[in-house]
Order: C-alpha cells, then structure tokens, then sequence
C-alpha cells in the first residue's frame, strides 16, 4: 500500500512538474513576443517590417491635392498602377506646416486629415504599405527650436489620428535633418517625438534617420533608444552629385550637362564603399535600413541614369534593403502624368 502510494505521488508530482514547465515554457514564449515593446505590447519585428516595405516610390510633395482635393494630379488609379508596377509601399511626403495645414493653435485642419485619410484608405486598398513621412525638413532645419512645439503637436496629432490603423502604416519622424538641426540637437528632438508617437502608438513601425539629409556620413552621430527596437533607420543617397543633379534649377548645378555616369569599376566601387559604411553600421547597431530616397533628375542623360539606378538597386537588394525612389512625379520622374504612362526605362531598372 505504502509502495502504492509513493507510486502515485510520484506521478503526480511529473505532472505537476510538467504542467509548471509548459506554462514556464509559455512565459518564456510571451516575455520573448514582448520584449522590446516600448509600452508593454506585443512588439513588431523591425527587420520583418523593413523586408515587407520592399520597394517602394515617394509621393504627393508637391501635388495640388493638398490645397484643392479636386485639383489632385495623384488619382485613385494611381494607386493600382503602383502596385500592378510590383510596388510594395509608398512613401507620403506630408507637409502639415504648409499650405495652412496647421493653425495658429498647431491644430491641423480637418480638410488636411480627410485628405491623408483617404490616401492611407486607398494605399491599404491596393495591399501598398503607406509610410507618413514628416517632409517638413526646411522650416526645422531654419529654426529647429522655434518649429520644436508645431513639430511634436503634429506628430501627437497625427498619431492619434492613425494609432488604430494597421500594422501597414509606418511612421517616419522627419525627412532630412539638416542645417541648423544639428545631430545634438536632433538626437534630443527624435527622442521626444518617438514619446509623442508611443504613447497612442506603441508597437508602430517607426522610421528614423541621420542629419545632413540624411546622408550615410552621419550615421555615426545618430542615437537611438536602445530599448525600442521597433525602428528602421533610414538613409538617402544621391552620389556622385554632379551627376544626380545635373541641371536641377535649384542647386548650383542648374546649367550644368552632360555628365555621365558610365558604371566603370571606380564608379561602382565609390557606391559600394558608401552602402559598405551604411550596412557596418547597421550590422553593428542591429537596425534594418531603409533607403528612403534616391534618384537621378531628368536632365541626365537616359542610358546614365538606367545604368546609375540598376545598380544602386542591385546593391540594395543584396544587403536586403528596402527603398523608394524619388519620385513618382514632378521631378526625378517615374510616372510621366501628361502622357499618362510610365517612364519605362526607369521602371524597368528599378524593376530589374
């Protein structure tokens, strides 16, 4: 009897033991799906994020859209085209302190969100992640202190606005730091805007990037919070300049040609080295990068700017970036909106 009951103590005591592992077990399963969750939530893996964004394309910054719905070149169509074009995102250049889109009391006018509403609702429609890009980078970069409460009251404004969207929406605190938006002072600014957005947003996609417009010279000096690994960290590249820019009207570029970019081993080489220092430091701070803009204007001539673009794709893809290329239209055209078709040799290399 006695033998009998230690048999059965014994197992009851595995099964309890057992039970206490698989519910250990599951802890452990649960502490691992949230760690990283800046306010307690089940965290978002930031590399599956940025490999989801894929490829992409910069839109709006300067459509009509914005002061007249009904003036809009950027149509609904625009949107399937982009993704039958194989586009997995697009990146929305918003510029709220602009065209009285916030008032006196930083508050952004209704009108500007129904806008904005509608292309969030028509991106998610046509399966395209949508990127809110902060594009207001002059006025913080001329008066960063002066433009600091308009700054995070947009960002308050429009993360509530968008804290119940889905996982589909990315935000990207602010296009191109530069000027007198120092790293010093950025690295303070970025930090306080990210509370701002966590606090409606705590498992939001955010996208961050470095000063000197975002150029990868100054990743070094960009610090991020360690805690939050939900971010994805951005660069833009436009080297070698002279050929990027040739004959933009507003660079010192402006009546310059000619310039060409012939893909020979020292050219790739200069590209290679640059995106070799970007991913480094990727590797070293565990932060996906995305290249959020990079392109060739329209003055350059075609057979350069193809060669120029390919390989900046092929380069990207092979560290398993994502990107978008600037832009669909007004300049540094993808989409020729008069003749209403692609600029085909620019698709084709981007689509390589």
């Amino acid at each position: 009897m006695k033998e009998a009951w230690i048999m059965v103590t014994t197992i009851s005591l595995r099964r309890q033991v057992g039970v206490i592992a698989a519910f250990a077990y599951i802890l452990g399963l649960t502490a691992l799906c949230w760690a990283g969750s800046p306010a307690g939530v089940p965290a978002l893996d930031a590399f599956s994020q940025n490999k989801r964004l894929g490829k992409g394309v910069n839109v709006l910054s300067s459509d009509p859209i914005w002061r007249d719905r009904q003036k809009a070149r950027f149509q609904e169509k625009h949107f399937r085209l982009i993704k039958e074009a194989s586009f997995d995102h697009i990146r929305v250049n918003l510029h709220p302190f602009r065209n009285t889109g916030m008032g006196a009391d930083y508050k952004i006018r209704a009108e500007w969100f129904e806008t904005l509403d509608w292309i969030v609702q028509q991106a998610l429609a046509n399966r395209l992640i949508a990127i809110l890009d902060l594009h207001e980078f002059r006025e913080m970069g001329r008066d960063p202190e002066g433009n600091r409460e308009r700054f995070l009251a947009a960002w308050q404004q429009i993360a509530e606005r968008y804290q119940k969207a889905s996982d589909d929406v990315f935000f990207e605190i602010l296009n191109e730091p530069s000027e007198k938006l120092t790293s010093e002072l950025w690295n303070v600014l970025l930090r306080e805007a990210l509370d701002k957005t966590r606090l409606s947003n705590p498992r939001r996609t955010v996208i961050v990037g470095p000063t000197s417009y975002n150029k990868i010279k100054d990743l070094d000096q960009l610090s991020l919070p360690d805690e939050d690994r939900n971010l994805i960290v951005t660069v833009h590249y436009y080297n070698p300049f002279p050929f990027t820019h040739q004959g933009a009207y507003w660079t010192s570029l402006k009546d310059k040609t000619g310039v060409l970019w012939n893909g020979t081993p020292k050219e790739q080489q200069a590209i290679i080295n640059d995106f070799d220092k970007a991913q480094a430091w990727c590797q070293k701070h565990r932060r996906p990068l995305y290249l959020g803009e990079f392109g060739a204007y329209d003055k350059a001539e075609t057979d350069s700017r193809v060669r120029w673009t390919s390989f900046v794709v092929q380069q990207a893809r092979q560290r398993d970036w994502s990107w978008a290329w600037w832009q669909f239209d007004s300049d540094f055209i993808l989409y020729d909106m008069q003749q209403d078709h692609w600029v085909e040799p620019i698709r084709a290399a981007l689509m390589q």
